[in-house]
């Protein structure tokens, strides 16, 4: 069965993500993001919609004593965020001839408006006909739910769909819902041409 659709990750496939940024940035103001995340639900709940912005930030400012401003806070969480380079934008763009372009992304309010006001949200619409973030859609990846969510939001076949993330355990999940995948271990390149040529000979033989 012919491939029609891809579904993209959004950091560290077509943004720059460099997740450590952020922990380094934590740990200057005095809070252990990983030991915090292992003890606490907010970060997940942030994710998934359950609380919003304001609620997220005030947590932190509270656990750090109020000893880092509220900016501060907002501006360490998002350091993770890096560059969307021009040619990944131009090469991904090359693929909507020939299938529906689909984003999925585990995020939050924070991230994603800092995404669109550095970048431009224009930018997302026109490569994607399908944008799905996990605090708006109350689901997140690795979640065999979060996949199934998205097939049937955007009313398309996981046979006939590829998902690429640069997350092992994402990818996982999306082949438990009967996505074909692709694992990023960089960000999108020509790489992804290729391995996406490779899939459907593999595909087209079966």
């Amino acid at each position: 069965m012919a491939i029609k659709n891809i579904i993209f990750d959004l950091g560290g496939v077509v943004l720059n993500l460099d997740q450590q940024k952020t922990i380094r940035a934590f740990k200057k103001l005095g809070a252990e993001l990983d030991q915090l995340n292992e003890n606490s639900s907010l970060f997940t709940d942030f994710e998934t919609g359950k609380i919003d912005a304001n609620f997220f930030v005030d947590t932190l400012h509270t656990h750090l004593k109020g000893t880092a401003s509220k900016e501060a806070i907002i501006h360490a969480w998002n350091s993770m965020l890096l560059e969307l380079p021009s040619e990944r934008v131009e090469l991904i763009k090359t693929l909507k001839k020939d299938y529906q372009l689909i984003l999925l992304s585990n995020t939050n309010s924070i991230h994603i408006d800092a995404v669109y006001q550095e970048h431009g949200k224009e930018v997302f619409e026109n490569l994607f006909s399908k944008i799905f973030l996990s605090h708006e859609i109350g689901l997140r990846k690795p979640s065999v739910e979060c996949y199934k969510h998205v097939l049937a939001a955007a009313e398309i076949k996981g046979e006939e769909s590829i998902f690429i993330d640069d997350m092992p355990e994402n990818i996982k999940g999306a082949g438990l819902a009967g996505i074909h995948t692709i694992w990023a271990k960089t960000p999108v390149d020509i790489w992804f041409l290729e391995e996406l040529n490779k899939l459907q000979v593999v595909l087209a033989i079966n």
